[in-house]
């Protein structure tokens, strides 16, 4: 079975833990300090990088940093992990779900000027899948309406729109190094800022609220990521851009050869990073279609078969027929670095004639 998705953990990254617990110094310290400085100079544009705990609480701390709280509106996309909404719930604001655009799976911003009320604070899109929002057109948005522009980024490591890095367009970009994203530091975060206040904020609100030991000036979490995860994140940090160029070029190999799906589009001026290389199934049965790939050999990936106002937490009576519709018809293929050129051959081979066959 070729699988979806393959974390690459190498002697290097064992290598690079074994030194830290030889160090004895296992929690935040001199390799998370390392690392928010590589990744502010590899990925950031030079802002800073604040490394937490995961994905999901590098988005928690960029709002509270921000002063989103309860009251507050947040718009986000609906086709996306729940991460998104619930840390906006997380802070007591609301989460404003709207659609998606229908090409590239990410936020409309007709869909957020339409969702903009009084209590909107910030908007939130998700580079979904690898591909770059809107950002120039939501940047206008946010801009007009003086709201703060917020990544989630946590599937886009080095993905570009007009040769600037996601993450450094709005007031607050947000990344993920859960084991399956393009680079992995078994779990983490990172915070990206160029606003020195919001930087402070958040490297308090990760450690209990304090700066100095014992000296705690808010009320804070323990957000911190620990020296032996930074050690990690660093050699994939190191590794990433060649990772990068491998899924484009694996991407590039399944547009040419498959048939029968609609194949993933890139927006003019963006750079997709292809965390997911997403088809859209269309004229069959999406999830017949994946148990079909399954028996040939090829692992699939329903990424997700609810949007978000859809779920229990969040049920609404909202249309959102955009991402409705991605939500049945979406399907992720295996894109990653790991994949051989017989492997490409048999997942396009695989496609080909399950679509041929009319699962």
């Amino acid at each position: 079975m070729i699988p979806v998705a393959q974390p690459i953990i190498s002697t290097s990254e064992s290598a690079a833990v074994d030194r830290v617990l030889r160090s004895g110094m296992l929690a935040q310290g001199s390799e998370v300090a390392a690392f928010e400085e590589e990744f502010s100079d590899s990925l950031a544009e030079g802002r800073s990088s604040i490394a937490v705990s995961s994905g999901t609480a590098a988005l928690h701390l960029g709002l509270l940093a921000l002063g989103i709280g309860a009251g507050d509106e947040v718009i986000v996309p609906s086709f996306t992990f729940a991460a998104t909404a619930n840390a906006v719930a997380l802070t007591g604001a609301t989460p404003v779900l709207a659609d998606i655009e229908p090409h590239y799976f990410c936020l409309d911003p007709e869909a957020v000027e339409a969702a903009i009320t009084p209590r909107t604070r910030a908007v939130m899109p998700v580079h979904l899948f690898g591909h770059p929002a809107q950002l120039d057109r939501l940047e206008q948005v946010c801009s007009r309406h003086d709201l703060y522009l917020i990544e989630d980024a946590a599937q886009a490591h080095a993905a570009r729109l007009h040769d600037r890095y996601v993450g450094t367009w709005g007031a607050v970009g947000c990344f993920s190094f859960y084991p399956t994203k393009n680079m992995t530091s078994g779990e983490g975060g990172m915070v990206v800022t160029d606003d020195e206040s919001v930087e402070r904020s958040v490297r308090l609100l990760r450690n209990q609220g304090q700066e100095r030991r014992y000296e705690n000036e808010i009320v804070g979490f323990n957000y911190r990521m620990t020296d032996l995860h930074a050690a990690i994140g660093r050699v994939q940090l190191g590794r990433l851009e060649g990772w990068t160029s491998q899924r484009r070029a694996n991407a590039l190999f399944l547009d040419a050869h498959l048939e029968g799906v609609v194949v993933p589009p890139v927006a003019q001026g963006a750079e997709h990073v292809y965390h997911q290389y997403t088809i859209r199934v269309v004229g069959h049965d999406r999830d017949a279609f994946a148990r079909a790939l399954a028996e040939r050999g090829v692992g699939t990936g329903v990424y997700y078969p609810i949007p978000v106002h859809r779920l229990p937490a969040f049920a609404s009576d909202l249309d959102l027929p955009v991402s409705q519709q991605a939500a049945g018809e979406c399907l992720s293929l295996p894109v990653h670095p790991s994949l051989t050129s017989d492997d490409l051959e048999k997942i396009c081979a695989a496609v080909v004639a399950v679509a041929n066959a009319g699962a």
